[in-house]
Formats: structure tokens, sequence, C-alpha cells
């Protein structure tokens, strides 16, 4: 890093500096606590807090807990990993709730400020009984339990009829035949080059990676020419698929809609999020479902420019596949309000989204429906919203209008997903690899993540610059 901010000159003038084996390693435990007390010392005066959680296993198959908590800071909203560490035993939904609980008295937060909970949505997670939601109500009973959207979004596309499922299943079987074989991988990418073609080879099929099999049924899609001249010349039956217009017609509709799905998923991910935005994205989908369901029904693809493309090009039927179509619709249609009831996203809370927009708020208590209707009309505020995300005017307006101010962040504050703790197990799996197995990772990924920077200058002035030996 070094070299490339500064030339080699400075460079190599730090290589001249002694370290022991153990100097970086402290170095980045002190940075890493001075990270968590700036951290803990901010949430203290945030005055309320939220969580989100998650439970994963490293390379070392030891079960590590994440916790990251949002907080109110400097006019805004803040996000930031609270801690990480292992869980031993079972990992049952009361070893959690034990070790989170230890925690946040260690860090001096109380469960009284606590504004909501977010987890996977998982058996030792929400169990009614035994899980740590059930836990944490029993001192807690304020306290808001949200499932993690993107992971309900998953679970509501997990529906396929037995007549895509045929084809999907396929579709893994074709891929797998040449993925699995590392001289079938050459060959096919010694065809595709011959062929010309954009793509130079299939991508794996993972049940774990839900993106996945959007990923994969395109690229077999837009490869299904080079697909079949390679399994024919491998004289394997799978051919036989490529070969049927049928199959290829719901290869193509499966390829569009799980490319319309994946783009939801990623809609849903990011930093920053809060519950208002993603369920208006589920719901937006959930109105797109219904309306390329009516449109199937008239006759119209060209939702599905892959699958509109094809039938044209072979000159077949909406008609033949059309029944197919509109129940697999209908089917996803039903899993996401099944996941996402519609109360997920209650008009209600219109006023939090767009204060100036709305005057009338009847599920509020009089005076603060009152404050309200004054805040609507307050034109130097209007001003004031420009600019600033809806945190951030929240904020700004708590000292005139304090209980709308804590009732909107009440809501605002809550994590809809666990993308940040999905996000820093991919960072922890390669901070903890193989070859690190037995290292403890909490420091390292604290002050590898960390948006809050350590005080370097108070860390160097309590070490002595030269130390006797």
């Amino acid at each position: 890093m070094s070299r490339v901010m500064h030339g080699d000159k400075l460079a190599a003038e730090l290589e001249q500096v002694p370290l022991s084996d153990g100097t970086v390693s402290r170095r980045i435990t002190d940075m890493a606590q001075d990270i968590k007390c700036q951290l803990i010392d901010r949430v203290k005066k945030s005055g309320r807090y939220s969580l989100q959680l998650d439970e994963s296993t490293d390379v070392s198959s030891t079960a590590q807990l994440l916790v990251f908590v949002r907080y109110i800071f400097e006019g805004k909203l803040n996000e930031e990993m609270l801690f990480c560490t292992q869980l031993e035993g079972s990992c049952t939904g009361e070893d959690i709730f034990n070790k989170l609980d230890s925690k946040l008295k260690d860090a001096g937060l109380s469960w009284g400020e606590c504004i909501s909970v977010c987890t996977d949505g998982a058996g030792a997670m929400l169990g009614k009984k035994k899980g740590l939601k059930a836990r944490v109500l029993q001192v807690a009973p304020h306290l808001n339990f949200t499932h993690c959207i993107i992971h309900r979004e998953a679970l509501a596309c997990k529906t396929l009829n037995a007549e895509f499922k045929h084809v999907l299943d396929t579709a893994v079987k074709i891929v797998n035949y040449i993925k699995s074989r590392p001289l079938n991988t050459r060959l096919f990418s010694t065809l595709c080059n011959e062929m010309g073609s954009e793509h130079k080879g299939l991508l794996l099929h993972t049940e774990f990676r839900w993106l996945s099999r959007g990923n994969v049924l395109r690229r077999l899609y837009e490869l299904r020419d080079e697909v079949r001249i390679f399994l024919t010349d491998q004289r394997s039956p799978l051919a036989d698929h490529l070969s049927d217009a049928d199959w290829v017609t719901r290869l193509a509709y499966l390829s569009c809609i799980f490319e319309k799905l994946n783009g939801l998923n990623v809609s849903l991910q990011g930093e920053n999020t809060n519950i208002l935005y993603l369920n208006d994205k589920v719901q937006a989908f959930a109105r797109k479902l219904v309306r390329w369901r009516e449109r199937v029904e008239m006759g119209r693809i060209d939702m599905f420019s892959e699958l509109e493309e094809f039938m044209e090009e072979n000159a077949l039927s909406v008609n033949s596949i059309k029944a197919s179509i509109t129940a697999h619709l209908q089917s996803l249609l039903d899993h996401f309000y099944k996941y996402f009831p519609e109360g997920d996203a209650p008009d209600q809370y219109d006023w939090i989204r767009s204060p100036f927009n709305v005057t009338t708020a009847n599920h509020l208590a009089s005076d603060m429906e009152d404050a309200l209707i004054e805040l609507s009309t307050d034109r130097t505020l209007r001003t004031a919203l420009d600019g600033k995300t809806l945190d951030e005017f929240w904020v700004s307006v708590a000292l005139e209008y304090p209980q709308l101010s804590k009732a909107a962040l009440d809501v605002l504050m809550q994590f809809g997903s666990t993308y940040l703790c999905e996000k820093t197990f991919s960072a922890l799996t390669y901070i903890k690899n193989k070859h690190r197995s037995r290292l403890n990772v909490e420091d390292d990924l604290r002050v590898g993540i960390s948006k809050i920077k350590p005080r370097v200058d108070l860390l160097c002035s309590a070490h002595s610059a030269h130390p006797s030996h």
C-alpha cells in the first residue's frame, strides 16, 4: 500500500522497520478496541437502537454470531458491526440469546432501548417457544422482530409446478454434465471459441445461492445451440431436450422470470435501507406479477423478451404455453402474498414517507396528528427536506416535533434485512481462510469494515516509541 501511495523509496524505508511477530496483531487489536469504544459511546448517546443478526459457520467449523447495530449519530442513522463472537454448543435459540444478552450487558446497553431485531427467520431465531424471539420478548416485550425481507423473497420464489420444475432440473443436469468434468469443460470452451460465441462456458448451479438459478438459466439459454451440438457429439440423451421447441420455450420463460426475480433480489440489497423502502419494492413487484398474468391471458408476452423472440423465430403460438405461464405467475403471486402480507406496507406510514403531502393520520394520537398538520404547512421545513434522506429529515425536526420524530425514527431505524451480516460473512470467509483457520476474527473484521476511524494519534500517545527489551 505504501508503495502505491508514496512510491518505492518510502516503501523500502518502511520495510527496514523491525516488527515482532505479534506487533501487527496487537496494533489491529488496539485499533479495533478504540473503534468499539467509540461505537458503544455513540449508541448510548443515541438513546435507542436496532439490531440485525445472523449465525454462520466459518472455515474451521466454528459457529459465528454476527450482530450489527443501527443508531442515530450526527443527524442521521448509522450502521456498524456491534460484535462478532463464537457460539459454543448446539447454537439453539437459548444459546444465541445468552450470548447476545451477555454482550449487550458487557457494552452497557439495555434491552429497553432496543427498537427491533431482524433475523433470517431460522427456527433458532424465530421459534415461538424456545427461539431467540421468545427469549428476547420475555425481557423486552415492546421489541419488534422482523424477518429478513431478502430471505422471504427467496422463499416466495421457490415455487414451480411439476412442468417447470422438470425443465429446471434438466437444465441443471445439462450444466452439471459439462461443468463437473474438466475435459468436458475444456472441450465445450473450445467449441464456443470456434463458433464465435459471446460466452465461453456455462455457470455452475448451486442450490445454496438462489441467484445462481437465474444466471445459470440465462447462460444456458444463450448457449443453447452450442450446448446442443456439444451434447450431440458426446452422444448424450440430454441433447434431445435442446432440440425440443416446447422444452426450449419453457427454458426461455424460466430464464426471463428468474432474471426479473434476481432483479428484485438485488434491489433489496444494500446498506442504509429501511423497511418502508424494501416493502415498497416488494409490493411493486407483486403488482407487476398481477399485470404480467393479465397480459399473458391476453396473449401478450413482450415483457419476457427472450421468450417472445424465440416463439416468433419458430412460429410458435402463445396459446401453447399460456396456461402454464399464467398458473406459475398466479402461484408466485400467492406465495408473495403469503410471505409479504399487504399489512407489511400499510398506508399508515405515508406520513413518514411524505410528511408534506399527508395532513391527516387517524391512527395517530390527537396531539401527534395536530403536530403533523402544523409540520405539513411549514414551508421552511418543506425546503429543508430537499436534499435530505428521510432519516436525516426526521432527526432534524426532533427538537420542534419530538413525538413525531420519535415515532418516525422508530420505524426507519428498523433493519429490513440481514444484508450487512451476509456481506460481512463473505469478508469473514476471506479473512479467516484455511491458512488462518485459528484466527479470532472479530478485531480484523471491525478494522476492515468499520466506517469509524481509529484515533491513531491517541493510540500512538499511549505507546512508548522505543520500548526497552
